[in-house]
């Protein structure tokens, strides 16, 4: 068997027109091509050995969580450690402008490097690490050979990647690497992870414009 990897899956595409912070707020679904994306990101392992199975308690999370769970007949674990950030502007669209126009919004834009409008970045990192560890340590105690999948989200995924690899957890979301149904992947050595490789499976169907957001 090759060595064990853990990868972190992006949920699809969600089902969001009018383009809200919609974070934890519950009923946000993945939209027709989210479900396309999560398909073929589980149908890109079909050579990978899936033995364990993980995802967000949002409910796009859980979708996006289906097709690996039938394609590799698991049933899905649920991790609240791998859900997305609170966010003090949840249920709006952000805008900056409008916030520096609120004296009582000037505390949640003071620090963008922690974030001040949400949970900590290190904070983010370490409870979803922790979540990794002891999957993984579930599964070596087992003796299973094979992978874990975590189905969970952007922000999650890209500060648990600039953590794991050293970096400043401050940066520009904008310029993220994570797309929608991305694979970000890891082994573990020595005690710590390592990631291995990026793919997105679900490129061709993002570049699509259906005015989905």
């Amino acid at each position: 068997m090759p060595p064990r990897r853990l990868h972190l899956v992006r949920h699809g595409e969600v089902q969001n027109p009018d383009g809200i912070l919609y974070g934890r707020i519950p009923g946000y679904r993945l939209s027709e091509r989210g479900e396309l994306m999560a398909q073929v990101s589980a149908d890109s392992m079909s050579d990978a050995t899936i033995v364990r199975l993980y995802a967000s308690p949002l409910e796009r999370a859980q979708q996006s969580a289906r097709p690996w769970a039938e394609k590799f007949d698991l049933e899905i674990r649920t991790e609240p450690r791998i859900i997305e950030p609170w966010n003090a502007f949840e249920g709006r669209k952000f805008d900056l402008k409008a916030s520096l126009r609120k004296p009582s919004e000037w505390r949640l834009i003071a620090n963008p490097a922690k974030p001040s409008w949400g949970e900590a970045n290190d904070a983010m990192a370490g409870r979803v690490v922790a979540a990794m560890e002891d999957a993984w340590d579930e599964l070596e105690e087992s003796g299973d050979e094979g992978d874990i999948v975590m189905v969970m989200h952007q922000a999650p995924i890209w500060i648990t990647h600039r953590f794991l690899a050293g970096q400043r957890l401050w940066h520009d979301p904008r310029k993220r690497r994570c797309a929608l149904s991305s694979i970000t992947s890891f082994r573990r050595e020595h005690g710590r992870f390592i990631e291995t490789g990026y793919e997105d499976p679900a490129a061709d169907i993002a570049r699509i414009d259906t005015g989905a957001v």
